[in-house]
């Protein structure tokens, strides 16, 4: 039962809502269009606020579910390890070639289960900065490196390793936003998409 459950929160990460979203509604596939990433920042600039509330949505609650599987199975596995599972599902969905998104929305889903308190703090935070900043890629890496602190403040240790791999996560899978960011050419969050 310990490996379907880790087998169950791969293949829920790997649900690919942008995906899903983008053809079934749209007649769109978003991998060919914008950043070509399933998550809900290319929604949104692809597909419009609608679809992109709804993407995004729906990643998080990829986290959440994965990480509640030992409830709902009566496992005594630690819901972490379990929902980082779906994390690594969000960035290489088998049922989308292996091609995901950055991690950000259901590592958040998975903080939520974890820590609702910590994951409103730290929502609170990342929109600060988008509205600050006007990019979705710093703020997504900015959240996650005080996440490791707020889960250091928390005095949850198990919780700080966890967010130190997905933080590691999220800047790796943002490597290509540092670059142009630094030259001056990533693009800005169109904020009245938040506004409307």
């Amino acid at each position: 039962m310990n490996y379907f459950i880790f087998v169950l929160a791969y293949l829920i990460g790997s649900v690919p809502f942008g995906l899903v979203v983008g053809k079934l509604f749209y007649g769109v596939d978003i991998r060919e269009h914008g950043s070509g990433n399933l998550g809900g920042t290319n929604t949104f600039r692809v597909l419009g606020k609608k679809a992109g509330f709804i993407v995004t949505i729906g990643d998080i609650l990829k986290g959440t579910l994965a990480a509640s599987l030992p409830l709902l199975f009566h496992q005594d596995l630690n819901p972490l390890f379990v929902g980082l599972f779906a994390v690594v599902g969000h960035m290489y969905p088998i049922f989308a070639g292996f091609r995901g998104g950055k991690a950000v929305a259901t590592s958040a889903g998975l903080l939520l289960f974890q820590s609702p308190l910590l994951f409103l703090i730290l929502l609170i935070f990342f929109l600060g900065c988008l509205f600050t900043t006007k990019y979705v890629s710093l703020s997504s890496m900015l959240t996650a490196i005080v996440s490791m602190i707020g889960a250091w403040i928390e005095g949850d240790k198990i919780l700080f390793y966890i967010l130190t791999i997905i933080t590691i996560f999220i800047i790796y899978r943002h490597r290509a936003n540092i670059k142009r960011i630094m030259n001056g050419t990533e693009s800005k969050a169109n904020i009245k998409l938040f506004k409307k």
